[in-house]
């Protein structure tokens, strides 16, 4: 129902009056928008306090940037844009990272930022915060639009609906000025204003020669192999997908996100043989998988010497050739896409060769023997091996629990270590890899499944975001926090050779991140092996209350960059004393 203020006009007289604050709010509920992240503050404050009052939960975090990283993971886990609520300028630009990330990572989000007057703005004239937020915002997102007048209110929000899940989702920006709230207009004009955005995220259908020129090539390999990306879990079209996978025979390996899809665990599954697929196979099928820096972008050493043809599943057309010849490029909607190979590969489609699928099953049968005793470890103070030996267990124990995770060994290792059973219950850096994500995904996970939240956070990750703990313990959210505390970046262990402050990457030592978590209310633990870990997050996950375990790792384990070292450039040079 229309949010409305009545008016007097003459004595005897009522006419029923709206206004911006309430035509944002009544647009926002029309279109199922029930949660929106987010920081108050001029001159957005009223706005969060009447959305709430209207039935809207309004959460509140300590810094925009993370409620935009909340906002962003809510876009990819339910498929509608998620909304962060900021205040204007400084406030816009800490939500501009998260809506940035959100685009590359094609997430659908709705930045929705207060800003400042725009006679003032573009006379340059210094009003309060003044920035031009919208010109700020367009190269950064995928689209940007501003509301001027109170009737285009329901327009703008559609608009922005509508570009952020259309095609490849991403970031949109809807910029509102301060004066907009305050408009006044009738209110039964008002609410024919109002849009509700039907077919939002069409089907777009693949060609049918572009499904059979990919079978084609499919059918014709030696070698096969089907990379699923987070794009293929966004698209929510699980059993489908599961069926092709099994139908085709062929040997799959998940990018991080997209664990889980098919469980890690399944005989087809090659991750624990990544090198060797790469670089062997002769056919690759990559479904909502970019070949950007995470997969080397389809050449160098990472592919090996054999001869390569892509087929290439994604929505969008100028991702096809991006970076090398994609000879079988299908263009459409997952969903839609493999549910068209499925209908034509018929009922006598060959499994790969036998060779092929023993050498994947070999090498990665070899690979987990070879790493099954590292987890066993329970050594005090703990690896990284030992520690995430224990969380592979909670989470084989717990598969609905979502894994969310960041920071670089601490990243690095747990991809490769805990194995994911159900789809989109791993959350982690995604194609930037930022940090700063966690405990703003964590927050969003929590509140838009319902499900219990696991975060494992390298120490330097957690600083990040870490203030958010408060935001956890003030809406009481059932998330297990672990920080992997090595006392520093990479590693706790390096010397500043040239004066008495520490050196650049170490912390201080023997914190304890658990009082962080105690100082709000919430369960603070400190643990120092493997064991003790375990115990403390089945507690944890147990009684639903937020936790944070300090896990101390070894200030020696870890590596320089983690597992990326290749693009943190050295010197060649010695410094000439």
């Amino acid at each position: 129902m229309l949010n409305t203020a009545t008016k007097s006009e003459a004595p005897g007289t009522e006419q029923e009056l709206t206004d911006g604050f309430h035509l944002v709010i009544d647009a926002l509920k029309l279109n199922g928008i029930d949660t929106v992240y987010g920081v108050p503050g001029i001159p957005i404050t009223d706005l969060g306090r009447m959305a709430q009052a209207a039935g809207i939960r309004v959460l509140s975090f300590r810094h925009e940037q993370n409620a935009g990283y909340a906002a962003s993971i809510a876009g990819f886990l339910t498929k509608r844009p998620g909304v962060c609520l900021t205040v204007s300028a400084p406030g816009f630009l800490n939500g501009l990272t998260a809506l940035a990330h959100a685009t590359t990572n094609c997430f659908p989000m709705i930045l929705i930022s207060g800003s400042s007057e725009r006679e003032i703005v573009d006379l340059q004239q210094g009003d309060y915060e003044e920035m031009d937020q919208l010109a700020i915002a367009k190269p950064l997102c995928k689209a940007a639009f501003r509301v001027l007048h109170a009737q285009d209110i329901g327009i703008g929000l559609a608009r922005a609906i509508r570009a952020a899940v259309s095609g490849r989702p991403g970031g949109v920006y809807l910029d509102l000025p301060a004066k907009l709230f305050g408009q006044v207009m009738d209110a039964a004009a008002g609410e024919k204003s109002l849009v509700k955005v039907i077919d939002a995220a069409p089907a777009q259908l693949p060609a049918p020669s572009a499904v059979k020129r990919a079978l084609d090539v499919l059918k014709n390999a030696k070698r096969p192999l089907i990379i699923l990306g987070k794009g293929a879990a966004y698209a929510q079209a699980d059993e489908a997908i599961k069926n092709f996978v099994e139908k085709s025979g062929v040997p799959f390996l998940p990018m991080s996100m997209a664990k889980g899809l098919l469980p890690d665990l399944h005989p087809q599954c090659a991750g624990a043989a990544r090198s060797t697929v790469l670089k062997e196979a002769d056919v690759v099928m990559l479904i909502g998988a970019r070949l950007n820096w995470l997969l080397s972008h389809g050449k160098g050493k990472t592919w090996g010497e054999a001869p390569k043809k892509f087929i290439q599943v994604d929505i969008e057309p100028k991702e096809m050739d991006s970076n090398v010849e994609i000879v079988a490029p299908v263009v459409g909607d997952i969903g839609s896409c493999v549910s068209a190979f499925l209908d034509a590969m018929g009922a006598n489609w060959s499994a790969a060769p036998s060779d092929w699928l023993a050498t994947v099953a070999k090498k990665r049968d070899d690979n987990v023997a070879k790493m099954a005793p590292k987890l066993m470890s329970n050594a005090s103070p703990m690896d990284y091996h030992g520690a995430l030996g224990a969380l592979r267990t909670i989470i084989a124990e717990r598969p609905d629990t979502i894994f969310v995770n960041e920071g670089a060994n601490t990243l690095d290792l747990a991809r490769g270590v805990v194995d994911m059973h159900k789809p989109r219950k791993r959350l982690d850096v995604g194609t930037w890899g930022v940090m700063g994500i966690g405990m703003g995904y964590s927050i969003a996970a929590a509140v838009e499944t319902g499900l219990p939240v696991l975060a494992v956070e390298g120490d330097s990750a957690f600083g990040f975001s870490g203030m958010e703990v408060e935001t956890i313990c003030r809406y009481k959210l059932p998330i297990c926090v672990v920080i992997f505390n090595n006392d520093g970046i990479y590693r706790g262990t390096d010397v500043n050779s040239a004066g008495d402050d520490p050196a650049t990457t170490v912390f201080v030592k023997g914190s304890r991140y658990d009082k962080m978590m105690e100082a709000f209310g919430g369960v603070g633990v400190n643990a120092t092996s493997p064991d003790e870990l375990k115990r403390a997050v089945n507690a944890a996950l147990d009684s639903g209350k937020p936790t944070l375990i300090n896990a101390v790792i070894d200030p020696a384990a870890g590596s320089e960059s983690g597992r990326i070292g290749n693009l943190n450039p050295q010197s060649a040079l010695n410094k000439k004393k």
